[in-house]
């Protein structure tokens, strides 16, 4: 073939700043995009060698990587189909074809716009963002003379036959200033352990200009590799006479001889006789690896993956040695194809934030991390890889296509996590109710988030009670059904609320424990999906089951004046105080808000979180109950104008404020002091 010059089939002057610029928000990309080319044309080459068409060769088929960092180049080698002068032409300097144009036509003007349709086979020209020159040196696995190719800038090309004799292309990138790293070995290898962990194809990477590590070591003969330089070979001395003749001399000496010891036996006898293995120093010259998993394990089938495999696996993909709870193995082959693994880690709730990582594949190449249309939002909590070789994706395989495709799949996730999970509250409860505290969170958020996942996890889901019992929302309404009807009390803090526990557990009242972030707005989400159900915090509107129900007149007027006294002691005409006479006597007082208070409480925090205006709710309203059955409530009762009464007053109400957690400092301060002085008035 002639040589021959000419300029790409597109104005190049447009199409290559967009291709640097903007087709591939992240430069590492054209690693991505020229490694898989080669994993395609050695899987091409496989099927038509399966067909009858093509002949592998002798050689592991297999794509190299090398890295020059004082050329500072970086080469691209595979053995696969190869390419003729015609498939250059075509391919490469026609770009997309008529296609083409009408692509520029469409986005020229949307350099910010990254949804751009991802079906002209733009990825070769990747390399054009870090390189300023690329070469091709190709030959076709037909009959067809090897080609040379050369690019300065995308611009223009030259092209000429060439000498290549082995099947297969190899593409160089003499890299430009800013794209320097892209020549070092540890930053290339970061980057295909990114986005080639699992491509199906062994990838290989070198460093020119390092001399391979060579080691002596010995080993047994029968370890030798074709790696491996003999240098000598080493035989086992034998004893010789003086030295057996003194072992018999020892022995004659009176040398203690167990006699308990046991006769060798006829597999030691025989192993003695057989020949020793000979030991070897060799020379071993240390050879590259592949860095990737040719067989990655979501790739397999359930039935062929054992427990270790899957731990295995999590530990090195995610790099967390703390075994995950459980997993969920996905195979689907119609009516798309989706293979993966989703991993329920464990969660130190107290420590972490809930956040997770789905990977997601586009036939085994990496596309990206948490991609929420294929992911729901709530299983972004999750840890594991999603395969979908079906993605509608675009040119840059960072984004997704709009399409409703897109949503099939991940209503597919969904229904197969929700399935697994009601499955093992009905068949493994002990273990379910186990993993309980670290997977409801996933849970609650997926039943807010999704009605169609509610839908199948709403008779699942488990309310933990004071005693640690697990129970169904059905199981919880029966354990109140007597007294309190359609009522599931809850706590949020054990221990500040330790007051108001100590008074259920006594009036054999049960309640279950919500201490998650994520609790407020799921007990709103399931009073609404189940109307006769309510959810009241213990520390809300005092029940009836707590407080004698005294009629008379008396016991109104001291109530009245009770209140009056705390109220001016507080010096606080607008605060609510209700007087009771409790069932335990050894309460003087509690503080209470209402359930509807409470949750407008955690509407305000959330609007300080955002940083928005609260003051638009007013002060939430509290109610101070006062126990008319404890002694010091009697004694201000009877000693109304004591000197004493406004401090006990004053301490009775910071006490119940306590229980809350809502003193402030400057009151804290004074709390602190006048303790002191109540303790000291007995002096």
């Amino acid at each position: 073939m002639e040589a021959k010059k000419g300029n790409l089939s597109i104005n190049s002057d447009n199409i290559f700043p967009i291709i640097k610029k903007w087709l591939y928000s992240d430069h590492d990309i054209f690693i991505r995009e020229l490694i898989s080319n080669g994993c395609d044309a050695i899987t091409k080459l496989q099927k038509l060698s399966m067909i009858g068409e093509a002949e592998l060769g002798d050689d592991p088929l297999q794509v190299r990587v090398y890295v020059n960092p004082t050329e500072k180049t970086i080469r691209f080698v595979d053995n696969g189909i190869g390419m003729s002068a015609e498939e250059i032409n075509k391919y490469i300097n026609e770009i997309a074809f008529s296609g083409a144009v009408d692509f520029m036509e469409k986005y020229k003007d949307k350099a910010n716009d990254d949804q751009i349709i991802g079906h002209f086979g733009l990825g070769f020209y990747s390399a054009f963002m870090v390189a300023d020159r690329v070469t091709i040196e190709s030959k076709s696995y037909t009959d067809a003379p090897a080609v040379a190719w050369e690019s300065e800038q995308g611009i223009s090309y030259e092209m000429e036959d060439s000498d290549k004799k082995t099947r297969g292309t190899e593409i160089t990138l003499y890299l430009n200033e800013d794209s320097y790293e892209f020549s070092n070995e540890y930053r290339v290898r970061e980057i295909i352990e990114k986005y080639c962990s699992f491509m199906p194809v062994e990838i290989y990477l070198e460093d020119e200009t390092k001399e391979p590590s060579v080691h002596e070591m010995t080993i047994d003969e029968d370890k030798v590799t074709e790696n491996d330089e003999i240098i000598e070979y080493i035989q086992d001395e034998k004893k010789d006479d003086a030295s057996e003749a003194k072992d018999e001399d020892d022995k004659a000496d009176g040398d203690i001889i167990d006699a308990e010891e046991p006769k060798d036996s006829a597999e030691d006898t025989a192993e003695e006789k057989a020949e020793p293995k000979r030991r070897v120093k060799v020379k071993r010259t240390e050879v590259p690896t592949a860095i990737n998993d040719t067989t990655p394990l979501y790739a397999k089938h359930p039935n062929e993956c054992s427990e270790e495999e899957y731990k295995e696996f999590y530990r090195k993909v995610f790099n967390d040695y703390r075994e995950p709870l459980f997993w969920i193995h996905l195979n689907m082959d119609y009516p798309f194809n989706l293979k993966g693994i989703l991993y329920f880690p464990k969660i130190n709730m107290e420590y972490e934030t809930i956040e997770g990582k789905i990977k997601l594949y586009n036939n085994r190449v990496f596309v990206a991390d948490n991609i929420k249309e294929v992911i729901p939002e709530y299983l972004l909590l999750l840890k594991g890889t999603i395969d979908c070789p079906d993605l509608p994706l675009n040119v840059s395989r960072s984004a997704l296509q709009n399409d409703g495709f897109v949503k099939k799949i991940s209503d597919y996730i969904s229904k197969k996590v929700a399935d697994k999970l009601s499955g093992m509250c009905k068949t493994d409860r002990e273990n379910y109710e186990k993993y309980w505290d670290d997977i409801a969170p996933f849970i609650k958020f997926g039943c807010i988030k999704d009605e169609k996942f509610a839908e199948k996890m709403n008779e699942h889901i488990l309310y933990k009670n004071l005693d640690g019992k697990y129970l169904l929302l059905n199981d919880a309404l029966e354990e109140n059904k007597e007294k309190n009807a359609g009522k599931i009390f809850y706590v949020t803090d054990e221990k500040a609320q330790g007051q108001y526990i100590k008074m259920y557990r006594d009036a054999g009242t049960d309640a279950v424990i919500l201490d998650t972030t994520i609790d407020a707005p799921f007990i709103s989400f399931m009073e609404n999906k189940n109307k006769d159900v309510k959810f009241i915090r213990i520390d809300s509107d005092l029940e009836d089951s707590f407080k004698e129900t005294p009629d008379d007149e008396d016991f109104k007027k001291d109530a009245e004046a009770i209140a009056e006294t705390f109220k001016k002691a507080l010096n606080n005409d607008k605060l609510e105080v209700k007087v009771e006479k409790l069932k335990d006597a050894s309460i003087a007082a509690m503080m209470t808000m209402s359930e509807e208070g409470r949750r407008m409480q955690e509407m305000m925090k959330m609007y300080q979180m955002y940083g928005m205006n609260d003051n638009m709710f007013g002060d939430l309203p509290m109610t101070l109950i006062v126990n008319a059955a404890h002694p010091l409530i009697t004694y201000i009762k009877d000693n109304p104008d004591a000197d004493n009464v406004k401090t006990y007053c004053e301490q009775v109400y910071d006490l119940a404020e306590l229980s809350h957690g809502m003193l402030s400092p400057e009151r804290m301060t004074k709390f602190i002091a006048r303790s002191n002085e109540i303790m000291m008035m007995g002096k």
